[in-house]
């Protein structure tokens, strides 16, 4: 395969898919999210709105926020949407978009969810992966006090064991289609529990090629310190490490926490420290790519940049089964198909479910990048050249 560095200015490559009604639109609610105010005034009005079923809401954000980030209602209304990818190479991973739940029907419901995105992805050959959260499939205090080695009742442990058992199930269907699991990362204070159930799952199904990816968050402090050793626990126990790399969904939430308990964060002291982390993460992964299948789930250009010019300088394929990079659907075009158009194996993070299930998601994707990155301003820059390239 033609292998040549991706030109992330390229806006024609980075929004080839889109008509030009789609780009005026993506235009249009790039320009608003890229007003901090209007966003926080925004969603707080949107969560209501959908709270008291204010007339029109759900039409609004079908068209806005849910028509941009997410690929359906159903796992059907998202084909439409993974066709488009494909046409440029690009694959897809499902999510179904619902937050964390509290009872033994909502868990086992998510579960089921899960597994039939597995069953339906085997039927698309662009869809490569289905994301899971444990949260969705267990109780959040329950994986809380686990991670402070708390002794369970039996109550608890008959909770904990069908948690394993979800997450068994769920992995077991991968194994069984083809498919991989990416395992989200959560908050801090439950994180070393799933990063335990991970591990398991890791060394039950990762024998012989890559099928669950642990996620890891590299704004904390640890991150690097623990793929490395996550890597040798591997190589140990005989499994490949998979290991998906983020910077990280959860920071203002950490360190209001860390303050409130008078604990030190754990969270870099600056974006200085978490570029340095990412980046020496992706160097890590792929000095060791026989080893650990690798994806870099990045919005950030010079991480992606890094990226593809380690690969080649290494003469690592691009399609290697051990190398992928992410981003969600929705942003960061300029990165995606560019680094498809390259030869990189690519994919769109895909959230698909009902409006009201997706609502959380949808507010952070709208609030995530006005605070303090500039990315949602640079997204915006990118759709405006094309706008203009295109004489719109």
């Amino acid at each position: 395969m033609k292998r040549s560095q991706p030109d992330f200015t390229n806006t024609e490559i980075a929004f080839a898919t889109k008509t030009n009604a789609e780009l005026k639109r993506m235009h249009w609610l790039f320009d608003k999210m890229n007003r901090p105010w209007l966003v926080s005034l925004g969603t707080k009005l949107g969560m209501w709105a959908m709270k008291v079923n204010f007339p029109f809401t759900q039409l609004i954000l079908k068209n806005t926020l849910f028509a941009q980030f997410c690929g359906g209602r159903t796992l059907l209304e998202c084909v439409p949407a993974v066709e488009k990818l494909a046409s440029k190479g690009v694959y897809t991973i499902l999510d179904y978009g619902a937050e964390a739940k509290n009872s033994e029907e909502d868990f086992n419901l998510t579960m089921n969810h899960t597994i039939r995105s597995i069953e339906f992805a085997a039927t698309q050959p662009n869809i490569t992966t289905v994301s899971a959260k444990l949260t969705g499939l267990g109780r959040f205090e329950l994986l809380e006090k686990m991670d402070r080695k708390e002794q369970l009742n039996s109550n608890e442990e008959d909770e904990f064991n069908h948690l394993i058992k979800r997450i068994d199930s769920i992995c077991h269907n991968a194994q069984n289609h083809n498919m991989s699991i990416f395992i989200d990362a959560e908050e801090t204070w439950i994180q070393d529990t799933v990063d335990e159930i991970t591990d398991k799952m890791m060394a039950r199904y990762n024998k012989e090629k890559p099928v669950v990816y642990n996620t890891f968050q590299m704004y904390r402090k640890v991150s690097l310190d623990f793929l490395k050793k996550s890597h040798e626990k591997a190589k140990r126990e005989g499994y490949i490490l998979g290991a998906k790399a983020v910077r990280g969904a959860y920071m203002e939430k950490e360190r209001n926490r860390a303050t409130k308990l008078g604990l030190p964060s754990p969270i870099q002291d600056s974006k200085v420290d978490c570029d340095r982390d990412y980046n020496a993460a992706i160097i890590y992964c792929v000095e060791n790519i026989k080893e650990i299948a690798f994806c870099c789930a990045t919005h950030n250009a010079e991480s992606s940049a890094l990226y593809s010019s380690l690969l080649m300088d290494k003469g690592i394929s691009g399609d290697h089964a051990h190398v992928m990079t992410s981003q969600l659907y929705g942003m960061s075009d300029h990165l995606t198909f560019n680094l498809a158009d390259a030869g990189i194996t690519t994919a769109k993070y895909m959230p698909y479910g009902p409006l009201k299930d997706v609502m959380p998601y949808l507010m952070r994707r709208a609030q995530e990048n006005t605070s303090v990155t500039g990315d949602m301003s640079r997204e915006f820059q990118y759709i405006d050249s094309e706008v203009k390239r295109r004489k719109l």
